[in-house]
């Protein structure tokens, strides 16, 4: 499809996030302080159409949050793009790269992110539990 901005081929929306929310349980959870520049950051809606979709894919990662990182419950959740450059090569991450899903909890300024494949930044390597798996 053409990007009705940038007028260049763009994958499809409905291409970008292919996972259950079955799949949510083997993410990889990562947290830090502070992110303050939301501008690049997307609301699940304008990614994925589908609404019972969305609302079952964002009930299953607000649970992660809840249950796994102890998140609290306050702000709202948004995606972000990491294009395939940033992995290394034999991490095989497709050509579209991968969204991430990141909530900002309000009362002390915490992200949280979920993502399909480990990150491989040196900070979050340390925190990532499902390594084991």
């Amino acid at each position: 499809m053409r990007h009705p901005e940038f007028d260049a081929y763009t994958k499809d929306l409905s291409e970008l996030i292919t996972y259950s929310v079955k799949d949510i349980g083997a993410f990889h959870l990562y947290s830090w302080e502070w992110v303050d520049n939301l501008h690049f950051m997307l609301p699940p809606s304008r990614l994925i159409e589908d609404e019972a979709r969305r609302t079952q894919l964002e009930e299953g990662v607000l649970r992660r949050f809840r249950e796994d990182a102890g998140w609290e419950g306050t702000g709202k959740l948004s995606l972000l793009w990491l294009p395939p450059f940033v992995f290394p090569f034999s991490s095989g991450v497709q050509p579209e790269g991968i969204i991430v899903w990141h909530v900002k909890q309000f009362e002390d300024g915490i992200s949280y992110f979920l993502s399909p494949v480990a990150l491989p930044f040196e900070y979050f390597v340390s925190q990532d539990a499902n390594n084991d798996r």
